[in-house]
């Protein structure tokens, strides 16, 4: 159950049902889960196999096909949906039935996945992120203009449209704001380390242990695994990257992406608690940076990618696109106020002292940390949700202390090694910053405005 109470369980036969071919999205789980058990035992495997006609195992496969798919189908029988005038009602569970109510006015992102599959039968995955709630609830599947319509239905009611009108409301236009170029998106991924971070060992460690065991499947036991989370970060990332574009419209910043597999998110920018700007050292002479948001109400990051709002830009560009998110903020200047460490922290980080940084404007709250990979963190005063000062022992040696702010997204941000007292005024005027701020904020309902 998210967002709601249980109290009055959609009522059974009422609502709608899910997409026919939903029964199948599963069905295929026993065959897979029976071949793993073949590889991981092939020995075993063969020698009880070998007792079983040919006609007795396709007569078996067949069967445990049926079961899944009469499973599949009783599940989808028994799950439906239903929309109120107040919330949305999610009905599942054959054997162990489960009613999720989601209060309307309290979902975040309604976001639509399409995976390559799932595109092809002309079908999509809809999840609904609510506000307060850690896990968010899907609809797997419905029919694309079905899950379209839907979307645009519980966006209008979030808004405050009015119920009567909410289902012919439509979905509100939008003009792109900015679109990723594929061979911008390719040399990125090459030249971030994270790419190479499991390519080098693979490539260093593979010999050594074929070698020192002469035994090749040591060496394919050490080599697959890293290729394969090289493959992640690198293909991987491109295929699930590829295409991003950010859009603007009134229910927020639209963001669509995916080669394979299509998604389509929103971010509302009223609900953005934190701006985290990334520029990786060898983005900096070509000047790209990625931008990553923390989101209230979707957990420590919430947003497109992983919290992500953009793969990959010119800072030009990522400048004009925050304007959109943080208005009152001239984000050029602000991280150009930033202000570094004093030169005594040398004692406390002499290696990585010269990333850290803090500057506090008449909007934002930010920090800058890393020397290899550069981030900015901003966090708008209205957002604030607590500061502290910390001290160990050797800062108060050094007379240095951090100062934590801590965020609606269940996140925190420190401004490292400062100078003592000037962390001490820091708090106290932190939170008179974060008290105006609350007052003056603007509202984050989306559409109306309100």
């Amino acid at each position: 159950m998210s967002g709601g109470t249980e109290d009055t369980p959609a009522p059974a036969g009422r609502g709608r049902r899910l997409h026919p071919l939903t029964p199948w999205r599963r069905a295929w789980a026993p065959l897979a889960g029976a071949f793993a058990v073949v590889v991981q035992n092939p020995d075993e495997a063969g020698r009880w196999l070998g007792g079983i006609a040919v006609g007795w195992l396709l007569l078996a496969t067949a069967a445990g096909l049926l079961l899944a798919g009469l499973y599949g189908y009783l599940s989808w029988r028994a799950t439906r949906y239903l929309v109120t005038d107040t919330e949305l009602r999610i009905r599942t569970g054959l054997l162990f039935r489960r009613s999720a109510h989601l209060r309307l006015d309290r979902i975040q992102a309604v976001d639509v996945s399409r995976p390559l599959l799932a595109r092809a039968l002309g079908v999509a995955k809809l999840r609904m992120d609510v506000v307060g709630s850690r896990s968010a609830d899907e609809l797997a599947y419905l029919g694309e203009t079905e899950a379209r319509a839907l979307r645009a239905e519980l966006l209008a009611r979030a808004a405050g449209i009015a119920p009567e009108a909410a289902p012919t409301a439509g979905e509100a236009p939008a003009h792109v704001l900015h679109q990723v170029d594929p061979g911008t998106l390719a040399w990125s991924l090459v030249l971030r380390g994270r790419t190479w971070a499991a390519l080098l060992p693979a490539a260093a460690l593979t010999p050594v242990v074929w070698l020192t065991t002469e035994s090749p499947v040591a060496g394919l036991l050490v080599l697959l695994p890293l290729l394969a989370a090289g493959w992640r970060a690198g293909v991987g990332s491109y295929l699930t990257l590829y295409g991003w574009t950010v859009s603007e419209s009134p229910d927020g910043l639209r963001l669509d992406h995916g080669l394979l597999q299509r998604d389509h998110a929103t971010v509302p920018p009223g609900r953005v608690q934190c701006v985290r700007v990334i520029e990786p050292l060898l983005w900096r002479p070509r000047a790209w940076t990625r931008v990553e948001l923390e989101v209230a109400g979707t957990g420590a990051e919430g947003g497109g990618h992983g919290g992500l709002l953009l793969p990959v830009a010119t800072r030009d560009a990522a400048v004009a696109l925050l304007a959109r998110i943080l208005p009152e903020v001239d984000i050029a200047a602000t991280l150009a106020a930033v202000e570094p460490v004093p030169r005594r922290a040398r004692w406390a980080a002499p290696v990585w002292r010269t990333g850290y940084g803090y500057a506090a404007t008449g909007a934002v709250f930010v920090t800058r940390r890393g020397r290899l990979r550069r981030v900015h963190e901003l966090v708008p005063h209205a957002k604030v949700q607590s500061v502290r000062l910390t001290q160990g022992p050797r800062a108060r040696l050094l007379r240095l202390a951090d100062v934590r702010v801590d965020h609606g997204a269940n996140g925190t941000v420190s401004a490292r090694l400062l100078d003592a007292e000037r962390a001490a005024h820091e708090v106290a005027a932190q939170a008179e910053r974060s008290r105006i701020g609350r007052r003056t904020a603007p509202p984050e309902r989306w559409l109306t405005g309100t």
